[in-house]
């Protein structure tokens, strides 16, 4: 374990609702921690708006706080929703299903079902991911505005993970832009070798883009010969799952206009 990080945990529960504001001695006393040690966790945590100061001798939980507590509730409320909805996919397509939202420049998966054919064993659940490269990362990427487009690809770069991987920014935006024609990301192996990719956004009560989902595998033929059969049952995944989210869409967005779920049908590739 790292003790400077169990230190620093210990510092934010000594704040509650009865003594929401402490002194640097009052910290000290009440962990028997000595003060230099206490200064240095509350000025780090300072530098991040987890802990503020009230005035010149007392410290309080900050705003940052906040802000992550709402962000794990948001996360939670997503995968909750889209589970059920997930599984269903998962068992039509037979493949790997991944669930992301946006956190920061990166897409962080935060849910899967994880088929017997992945390539690599462990699973993804809690990797951040450059969103250049893989489908539910360009489903994201897509749906963004474009200046916010422009914000991450200067923050993060567009390195190369494979052969595949699109390195260059002219061409990620004409991907980018066929995408949102679409209402779906294919990845054709970009960010791993052998691993094929189709990915959709999922959006909010407000219309924002927060999340995606995707189903992946190790066959080509999902992002060739049988994109036309599995690219509605994702579409039509996110949108369910933004259904959920409280998203009601607009006209000029490209959904599912079936009048039937398309994951009731009879798969042609079984």
């Amino acid at each position: 374990m790292i003790n400077s990080l169990l230190k620093a945990i210990d510092v934010l529960n000594v704040f509650s609702l009865e003594r929401p504001v402490l002194t640097l001695t009052e910290i000290s006393e009440r962990l028997g921690y000595p003060k230099t040690t206490v200064h240095s966790i509350l000025n780090t945590l300072e530098s991040r708006g987890v802990i503020e100061k009230t005035d010149h001798r007392h410290y309080a939980v900050g705003t940052a706080i906040i802000t992550m507590t709402q962000t794990v509730r948001v996360n939670v409320q997503i995968r909750d929703r889209a589970a059920p909805l997930l599984r269903n996919l998962g068992d039509f397509c037979e493949v790997s299903v991944y669930l992301t939202v946006l956190e920061g420049n990166y897409s962080l998966y935060i849910y899967a079902i994880e088929s017997s054919d992945r390539l690599q064993a462990r699973s993804v659940v809690g990797d951040r991911t450059h969103m250049h490269c893989t489908a539910v990362g360009k489903a994201l990427l897509a749906f963004l505005p474009r200046p916010q487009i422009e914000t991450i690809i200067e923050a993060v770069g567009l390195p190369r993970f494979t052969d595949q991987t699109i390195t260059d920014k002219k061409l990620l935006f004409e991907n980018l832009e066929l995408t949102r024609k679409r209402g779906y990301a294919l990845d054709f192996a970009e960010h791993e070798e052998m691993t094929y990719c189709i990915g959709s956004p999922i959006y909010n009560e407000r219309g924002k883009t927060i999340g995606s989902c995707s189903v992946s595998g190790s066959d080509p033929a999902l992002v060739n010969e049988q994109v036309d059969e599995i690219s509605p049952a994702v579409l039509y995944t996110a949108q369910e799952i933004s259904r959920r989210m409280g998203f009601v869409p607009t006209t000029d967005m490209v959904l599912w206009k079936g009048s039937t779920n398309p994951l009731t049908k009879n798969r042609l590739y079984r």
